[in-house]
């Protein structure tokens, strides 16, 4: 099975994955990945950036067995960038369009890292629940809980790091609010403080998911639909006073 997954909830990114749904066990293979380093140049960057993973996107395209796209939570311009091409290529190629939490990227990421000791690995890095959290700006943080396994317990949120306590933190969020974190009991790793959802992150945890469910239609994933957690800055004008 190959899919192409998009995620611009932050940076802008683009992978194509190669995997066997009916086999768990293998890893999914990379077959081709653009990222940015920039959270705010996502409408002039992603277009070319989906074009370089393709030989020929119009052979190729439909050719692949779904689009997977994240949902967010994000800025609004972003993410939108990110689920229009996803939806486009979805009704251009004719094939089917699955959407995925943004943070689910990272906390799969957190659950594949291991915890070292004088050089060793020596167990999972997340022993217990923990927290991914984003930057959202306006000194907030996206954020989800999840379990050790990586699975979703509440959430997301958008609100101050001072609401997160006593827990692993995990994600660009996390690095940006460390004092804050642990002044409130948490932990955070210097390996994940920068950390953002990336496609190809993406893409790993959602072959997890279908992989394990056996099929694309039983995996649990989500429609497009964006997650946004806040209302729109731009509102519809109201009507004209009228002169005297």
């Amino acid at each position: 099975m190959r899919i192409l997954t998009i995620d611009t909830s932050a940076v802008a990114s683009a992978a194509l994955l190669d995997f066997d749904p009916l086999d768990p066990v293998r890893t999914a293979e990379l077959v081709a990945n653009f990222a940015t380093t920039d959270t705010r140049s996502h409408a002039e960057v992603l277009a070319p950036g989906v074009k370089s993973l393709f030989t020929d996107p119009v052979t190729e395209g439909p050719a692949l067995d779904a689009i997977v796209v994240g949902t967010g939570p994000g800025p609004f311009t972003g993410l939108r960038s990110g689920i229009t091409m996803a939806r486009t290529l979805s009704f251009t190629w004719g094939i089917p369009l699955y959407g995925m939490m943004s943070l689910d990227a990272l906390a799969h990421q957190v659950f594949d890292a291991p915890a070292y000791r004088d050089g060793r690995a020596v167990g999972p890095l997340a022993m217990r629940d923990f927290v991914v959290a984003t930057d959202a700006r306006r000194k907030e943080v996206y954020w989800a809980r999840y379990s050790a396994g990586a699975h979703l317990l509440d959430g997301p949120h958008v609100g101050p790091a001072e609401e997160i306590s006593g827990v692993q933190v995990f994600g660009a969020g996390a690095g940006l609010y460390e004092e804050v974190l642990a002044a409130n009991g948490c932990d955070v790793y210097p390996l994940f403080s920068d950390a953002q959802p990336t496609a190809l992150e993406l893409g790993r945890a959602a072959a997890r998911k279908i992989a394990a469910a056996g099929s694309l239609e039983s995996a649990g994933l989500l429609d497009s639909t964006p997650l946004y957690l806040r209302e729109s800055d731009a509102k519809v004008p109201g009507p004209r006073k009228r002169a005297l």
